[in-house]
């Protein structure tokens, strides 16, 4: 149900971004919609692509980890419109300029400051991309069990197509659909979460008391690295082995779970306050523990506004404004917006913290959002509205992505690259599939970004390309690119292998068979000369390189002598060998 839920928002997504493939006609139609977006329509989708991860599951996150102090977070996201309004929306539009860097120029006149500023928004927009894209892969793996770069994939490919389809137009379109779905999604479940849990728990959350001690057997599972505290003895069941622990410091590696018995005390985690507690109820700031509430407070509030004042892919919505006084209400009605949404969060989080405080032992707070209604209800009700949530929070990675995609984009093919024109615009999605994943080790580009890049590919050359032989041959190599890519992505950091690695039976089964000895090397000393490369050795490796040529080199002839069967050839060709790449990696 909730990978349904989650498929239906992205097919959803498609079909609505495919509305601005028609207007697609100049690179003013790509970038900033050709200025015809309404108000009201603008102010939906500014407050769809402003509700991130950070919003929909982020600040419900903090309020657990950090206490109330936290809800000033979307106090001065939400500011940082009022600032917008007031200096930037109306001067940003009047200038005509089609992105951020192009407005420094015209306003400075300075060519060398429009690079520069081209190079920030990068650096700001890859830096805001990257949580967005593993925010996906880890709500769609704690939700259903998936691969954490499945959620990576399908949304980066989401997002590459609706953006190569329709540009800002259609960005626009699903932007503004996708925050009313979050709205729903993100209300009626809080909604439903109060009057389901009953008034004890309701008391519980108004009046919370500190999580000193489990009041039940509870799991706790690391998905990060962390170090625990204890300050009673106790005993614990690490991953299914009893463990006693006595005062001091533990170190917990990442993937393996603890259970704690009932009554056992709750460790101390470094920096994290326990839900409940007189600090964590305290409304204000001070997570560095610096003595100084008051001032950490206003400091993070002026951060937020000039933070928000400063995103490029939100200011770059002024404009698509027909003019600066559209601009200013176009502010007004986001602040509206945005005001409604915040209401909610702190519902999320002041339940957490009383039906799953142990998220904040494992740091793994920003879960939840997606983890209270099967902690609330186990049945039908709870998965269902966990779906919901789940397609909410997908919704909003898909919102924020689009937006950072798109002023990305922009500042590499029309501000860094002079005479950009709409065919550039639409190919930089497809130049990133093959360029960041050569370039992922030596720019240290993080996993997801590689894996839905290298995905979004194909379906770039797809929407870019008329349908021609050629255009099916380069796609049929963008496949096999993609999966070689995605193949070999996990092997990238042997050391958390190792760590997860834990399966001995085979190599006990494998002795047994050997005689003592593991069979491989058995035969590794029977047919091989150490310092030599036999002629055995030869045919193996042919035999294994084969298996990736000889399917290029049979298309390649069927493109040249028959091209009428070279369609369904690639089709039966790229099955097969998925089909066999599946059976050799279960293997």
């Amino acid at each position: 149900m909730i990978g349904s839920a989650i498929l239906l928002v992205v097919a959803i997504t498609l079909l609505i971004g495919a509305r601005g493939v028609a207007a697609m006609r100049t690179t003013s139609d790509f970038l900033v919609a050709s200025r015809r977006i309404s108000p009201t329509l603008n102010a939906a989708a500014v407050s769809g692509e402003y509700l991130s991860a950070a919003s929909f599951l982020g600040v419900a996150g903090l309020v657990v980890k950090d206490g109330m102090g936290a809800l000033w977070y979307p106090i001065g996201f939400t500011a940082g419109y009022v600032a917008m309004l007031a200096l930037v929306a109306a001067p940003m539009r009047r200038t005509g300029a089609l992105t951020v860097p192009d407005f420094a120029e015209a306003r400075l006149g300075s060519r060398r400051l429009r690079t520069l500023s081209a190079v920030v928004v990068l650096v700001i927009a890859t830096l805001y991309l990257v949580p967005q894209f593993k925010a996906a892969g880890q709500v769609l793996r704690v939700v259903s069990g998936t691969p954490y770069w499945v959620g990576v994939v399908v949304a980066g490919e989401a997002v590459s197509v609706t953006l190569a389809l329709g540009g800002m137009r259609a960005a626009t379109y699903v932007q503004a659909f996708q925050f009313v779905l979050k709205l729903l999604l993100f209300v009626g479940p809080a909604i439903w979460l109060v009057t389901a849990v009953g008034p004890t728990v309701r008391a519980a959350a108004l009046e919370p008391v500190e999580f000193t001690r489990f009041a039940h057997e509870t799991p706790v599972q690391f998905r990060f690295a962390t170090t625990l505290t204890v300050t009673e003895p106790t005993t614990v069941d690490d991953d299914g082995a009893p463990r006693r622990l006595v005062p001091g410091e533990y170190p917990v590696e990442a993937g393996t779970t603890w259970t704690f018995p009932t009554g056992a005390d709750v460790p101390d985690v470094g920096g994290s306050l326990p839900p409940g507690g007189d600090a964590w109820t305290r409304p204000l700031l001070d997570t560095d523990g610096g003595g100084h509430p008051v001032l950490s407070t206003l400091s993070l509030l002026m951060a937020l506004v000039l933070g928000t004042m400063g995103l490029p892919h939100i200011i770059v919505r002024f404009h698509t404004s027909p003019d600066g006084r559209s601009a200013r209400r176009t502010a007004a009605i986001t602040v509206a917006l945005l005001s409604a949404f915040y209401l909610f969060p702190v519902i999320y989080g002041t339940l957490g913290a009383v039906l799953v405080p142990e998220l904040y032992l494992s740091g793994d707070t920003d879960t939840v959002v997606v983890a209270l209604p099967q902690r609330v209800d186990s049945g039908f009700t709870g998965v269902a509205v966990t779906a919901m949530l789940s397609a909410g929070a997908f919704a909003a990675f898909l919102a924020t992505s689009l937006g950072l995609l798109l002023a990305l984009s922009s500042a590499v093919a029309h501000d860094l690259l002079p005479g950009a024109g709409l065919r550039r615009l639409r190919l930089a999605p497809l130049a990133c599939a093959v360029v960041i994943p050569i370039a992922r080790r030596r720019l240290r580009v993080p996993l997801p970004v590689t894996a839905a890049a290298a995905a979004a590919g194909p379906l770039a050359l797809a929407v870019l390309v008329p349908r021609t032989k050629a255009r099916d041959a380069v796609m049929f190599a963008l496949q096999m690119w993609a999966f070689t890519v995605i193949h070999e992505l996990p092997y990238a950091d042997p050391e958390r292998l190792r760590r997860r690695l834990r399966v001995r039976y085979p190599i006990r089964a494998d002795r047994v068979i050997g005689l003592g000895e593991l069979p491989n090397i058995r035969l590794q000393r029977a047919f091989s000369r150490p310092g030599e490369v036999t002629a055995l050795d030869r045919f193996l490796a042919m035999a294994h390189w084969a298996w990736f040529v000889e399917p290029h080199l049979a298309l390649t002839w069927i493109l040249i002598r028959h091209n009428r069967r070279f369609a369904p050839a690639a089709r039966q060709t790229g099955l097969r060998r998925r089909g066999g790449a599946r059976s050799i990696r279960d293997a």
